[in-house]
């Protein structure tokens, strides 16, 4: 008996091998084999499959895939003042690959836990920031890391009046987590993306949305008619 095959694992899932064999849409790809490495909190499995490349030939290519759920992210933006409102929080990962202390500047984001993405991320930058947010736009959903993590983060923005600011840590100690938030000028937002003192990349991806299409876009000027 295996937790999370014909067990409950700790998060009361079972049939965790089960994931991707029943898929048809690619009649280039026939899925063969799943196995569980881990399931602790997230998933971590290894699929064997059959792949037919463009010329015709099949190969049997196996892939480890990392399976956290999707998640939201948001940008709180204020457009009379022309700020946002980030969060500083650590992260081991960045830590441990080359990151000066593992404290990232980030849009405020998290999994959806069964939730819809609005929901979820309703739920989110209140948890984070302190904020409810009203009217939210959706922007765009995209797969973060392709190559290995099949997670889709959802895209949204919302505006933030200047009354709701807080500051002191948030998010959910039960959980670790201790978060401050950070007001920025637009503009120093994508200075620092410039250097590199915002790496993250929902963020940067959002801040961008923001200056190209978004509440920071600036119209177009007309051509000079010579």
């Amino acid at each position: 008996m295996t937790a999370g095959i014909d067990t409950p694992d700790r998060r009361g899932r079972t049939g965790l091998d089960q994931h991707g064999r029943d898929l048809t849409g690619n009649p280039r790809v026939r899925i063969r084999d799943v196995e569980v490495l881990s399931s602790d909190w997230y998933v971590l499995r290894k699929t064997t499959f059959d792949y037919q490349h463009s010329d015709g030939h099949w190969s049997r290519e196996q892939r480890e895939t990392y399976d956290r759920g999707d998640g939201a992210t948001i940008l709180l933006h204020n457009t009379v003042r022309r700020t946002v409102l980030l969060t500083r929080q650590f992260r081991l990962p960045v830590y441990v690959n080359g990151h000066p202390d593992g404290m990232l500047l980030e849009a405020a984001a998290g999994l959806l836990d069964g939730e819809g993405p609005e929901e979820a991320i309703r739920r989110e930058a209140a948890e984070e920031t302190g904020h409810t947010i009203g009217a939210v736009e959706h922007v765009f959903d995209v797969y973060m890391s392709p190559g290995s993590v099949t997670e889709r983060l959802h895209f949204f923005a919302a505006p933030y009046e200047t009354a709701d600011f807080h500051t002191g840590a948030r998010g959910i100690a039960a959980e670790g987590e201790d978060i401050t938030t950070v007001e920025l000028p637009f503009a120093e937002a994508l200075d620092r993306v410039r250097s590199g003192a915002i790496a993250d990349a929902k963020t940067i991806m959002l801040l961008q949305w923001a200056a190209l299409d978004g509440p920071f876009c600036q119209p177009a000027r007309p051509a000079r008619r010579s």
